[in-house]
């Protein structure tokens, strides 16, 4: 098991790779992919029409 010291030790090494300004970003970023995929495991994002499809909806349903 991974203990507190190993941990701090990762967090200094990241914090030396990437610098305190690219770490929030890549936070960000992890956590819209996380978001975006358990948005997708669950079913949660509805299918959106497409644009022509509606274009050929409204002028079928305008005649």
């Amino acid at each position: 098991m991974i203990g507190t010291q190993e941990i701090i030790l990762i967090a200094l090494v990241i914090l030396l790779l990437f610098g305190g300004k690219k770490i929030p970003e890549l936070m960000r970023g992890l956590g819209k992919g996380v978001r975006s995929f358990k948005d997708g495991v669950n079913g949660i994002e509805e299918p959106q029409p497409d644009k022509k499809e509606d274009a050929a909806t409204k002028a079928n349903s305008g005649k």
